[in-house]
């Protein structure tokens, strides 16, 4: 009780060298400790790609509004969503001038969404403060040192409001690739409504992985008929890195980027039964960091 105390005082500390402060934010959540010389889980290697591997591309793929050139560019416009509009300041966002559905969300970190059916019901004193509070956060800050996210510029994008036919949400497709391999699907479904999640690999073949304080699949769902181009696409954006977590919708057959993930989690969500955190972690191979350098700063 006593370290768990002190693990949570010095947590507060951003400014500790973050080779030490990971393993502080790493064993406060996990109750683990964290060896950055020689980690073996996936979560041990998500921090130590927060210390290690700052490739600046990185910069620019967190960022849910410059991403779209990089999207635009490996796999085409037509996977993007349709953009609306890009804000700097919260007095920037008319809604007056937005279609009655949208979405706005924060460029710049996660968990920064406003989903907006009817603009009619919207509460605009509501949608302002968050919008300003929002703008307010640097997620690496915010977080456990999420490096990628360190020099991105706060912004608000809105986009157009996605659904699928007799469905509350959209389903959530997010894949774990591993220099360029996809090997693990985790689908989302009925968030904001009735949230669960499931885990198949690439063979669609259910997984027995779960996390805490998420309601598992009541029921088999089948993969989407153009799964094998989900799986082309996903390869094709995470070639060039150790790990990505590349997030798509597919919307009756038509696929639409979502974002990429380098911290999933923030690297302090465990999977369960605990032998698929090193599971996924042997999937991940880090690279080398360079002779003589300290860090990774670009492809390797």
């Amino acid at each position: 009780m006593l370290r768990k105390i002190v693990l949570g005082l010095l947590k507060k500390m951003k400014f500790l060298p973050p080779s030490f402060y990971v393993k502080v934010y790493y064993e406060y959540y996990t109750g683990k400790k964290l060896n950055l010389q020689n980690p073996v889980e996936f979560n041990e290697k998500i921090q130590w790609l927060k210390v290690y591997y700052k490739n600046p591309i990185l910069n620019q793929l967190v960022d849910k509004y410059e991403v779209r050139s990089f999207v635009e560019k490996k796999i085409g416009a037509q996977y993007l969503n349709k953009l609306i509009g890009v804000y700097y300041k919260a007095s920037e966002v008319n809604i007056d001038s937005l279609p009655n559905s949208f979405v706005i969300k924060g460029a710049h970190g996660y968990n920064f969404n406003l989903i907006v059916k009817d603009k009619s019901s919207l509460n605009r004193l509501k949608a302002s403060y968050l919008f300003r509070k929002w703008l307010s956060r640097n997620q690496y800050y915010r977080g456990g040192l999420e490096w990628a996210y360190k020099d991105v510029r706060p912004k608000l994008v809105a986009e157009e409001f996605l659904s699928e036919l007799d469905k509350e949400g959209i389903d959530d497709f997010k894949f774990f690739c591993f220099g360029g391999n996809p090997k693990v699907v985790q689908l989302d479904v009925d968030r904001g409504v009735n949230h669960r999640r499931c885990y198949y690999n690439t063979q669609w073949e259910q997984i027995p992985i779960t996390r805490k304080g998420f309601k598992p699949m009541d029921h088999q769902v089948e993969p989407p008929k153009n799964f094998e181009k989900m799986l082309d696409i996903c390869r094709t954006l995470s070639k060039d890195f150790p790990f990505v977590r590349v997030d798509l919708y597919n919307l009756d057959g038509r696929i639409l980027f979502g974002e990429m993930t380098f911290y999933p989690g923030d690297g302090r969500n465990d999977f369960y039964p605990d032998e698929y955190n090193k599971i996924l972690g042997d999937y991940m191979v880090l690279p080398t960091i360079p002779k003589n350098q300290k860090y990774i700063t670009g492809f390797a």
